[in-house]
């Protein structure tokens, strides 16, 4: 159960109001609210880009999936360090209304320049929900349980990937991809409304003020934070490998297998795969600890990864269909493993400073991921080579960030 507090002000509900599963169904629900900007625009990506004639094989489609991560590593710099000040309700409230604008702007972009502005102001948005939840969940939990329930919140939000993808196909099939962004404001509204209603989970006493000073400090602490660092490193590693496929799976799906049709079904088997992972992993960090199961993870994803490039250099980079999706399935399973455990490892020795270390941590991790996937992106044609590449060397250095983390006692 959730470490009790006392409530922070009247409007706050208590803690002891709040079951640990209405805690995490909240905190997943967030995390479809961040997601949905990319899961529901994915299949969208082909009719985009002959909205705006776009190149075929450049990757610049791709770009409307980089852009709004980049929006959305910029905002937690902002929303971090002013929920630390205001409050995560206040700030969530906030942030969910500026992803709305975002969502509306891109369904009525004239230009493909245009999209992608509305896009960096929708992920600007979403990042309350993404820094939040993860704030949140440090408002309640800690050590061990905190990295249980936030890979419980990672598994729960993964039913999107499954559901949302297929929804948006569904719009698509009677209707244009400008329709796909205006049903993400429906999400957008339900986020708004239940955070109203879940209250505040920071303590007066735990606020601090808005200023140049706690962000310095909070990025003085994580500097000098050998686990800390080691552990954003990692997660930075894992998530572009993981945003090369948000990149570039719908264009793969499409254009070098010719299933583009089915291109949410085996999204959504994939999100399912990824989504039982992470329940089987929540068990297993029960019993082993995440610091091992983080290490497990790492060495696993290097030898898939691995083995899958062999496959891909034995068939000229393009293997029969159900051999790379199979080997998709399961390599995308890993660094999603990682990630939950890796940001609750990297937030452990933070305490007080949760809130504006988890922007930076989210900051450097998605912005750095969705950069250096945006590197292997572009190289992606006809050849599935390139993805298999940009696992085996990110999921290398994410490993080699891990056992570094873990080099000196007590870390």
């Amino acid at each position: 159960m959730a470490t009790r507090h006392p409530p922070a002000d009247h409007a706050q509900r208590a803690t002891d109001d709040r079951s640990q599963r209405a805690t995490v169904a909240y905190l997943a629900f967030l995390g479809i609210v961040m997601a949905v900007g990319v899961d529901i625009a994915l299949p969208a990506f082909a009719r985009i880009s002959d909205t705006f004639s776009l190149p075929d094989g450049d990757g610049q489609v791709s770009l409307v999936g980089t852009t709004y991560f980049l929006g959305m590593a910029t905002g937690q710099l902002v929303f971090g360090p002013a929920s630390d000040r205001f409050g995560r309700r206040r700030c969530l409230q906030i942030g969910i209304v500026l992803a709305a604008i975002g969502a509306l702007g891109a369904a009525i972009a004239p230009s493909f320049t245009l999209l992608l502005v509305a896009r960096g102001v929708w992920g600007l948005g979403a990042a309350a929900p993404a820094v939040l939840r993860t704030a949140i969940a440090r408002d309640l939990f800690d050590g061990d349980e905190m990295a249980r329930v936030v890979t419980v919140i990672m598994a729960v939000f993964l039913i999107g990937p499954i559901f949302v993808p297929s929804f948006g196909q569904l719009i698509l099939a009677s209707g244009s991809w400008r329709a796909v962004f205006v049903a993400a404001l429906v999400i957008a509204a339900v986020g708004f409304v239940w955070t109203l209603a879940f209250g505040e989970t920071l303590r007066p006493e735990d606020r601090r003020p808005l200023a140049a000073g706690p962000l310095l400090e909070a990025l003085g602490a994580v500097v000098r934070t050998r686990a800390t660092v080691g552990y954003i490193l990692a997660q930075t590693f894992a998530t572009g490998a993981f945003v090369i496929f948000l990149g570039s799976g719908q264009p793969i799906i499409d254009r070098i297998y010719g299933r583009g049709s089915q291109f949410a079904l085996f999204f959504g088997i994939a999100g399912t795969v990824m989504s039982l992972a992470l329940v089987g992993n929540n068990r297993l960090i029960r019993m082993y600890g995440a610091r091992t199961m983080a290490l497990v993870a790492a060495i696993s994803f290097v030898t898939l990864a691995t083995g899958g490039l062999v496959m891909m250099l034995l068939t000229d980079g393009r293997p029969p269909f159900a051999a790379w999706f199979v080997w998709l399935a399961l390599s995308n399973s890993l660094p999603t493993l990682m990630s939950p455990m890796c940001n609750s490892l990297a937030l452990e020795p933070m305490g007080r400073l949760a809130g504006t270390a988890s922007a930076i941590l989210g900051f450097v991790t998605l912005a750095g991921g969705a950069l250096l996937a945006q590197v292997f992106d572009s190289m992606i044609d006809r050849s599935v080579t390139p993805m298999a590449v940009g696992y085996v060397v990110y999921g290398s250095l994410a490993l080699a960030a891990l056992l570094w983390a873990r080099s000196r006692p007590g870390t």
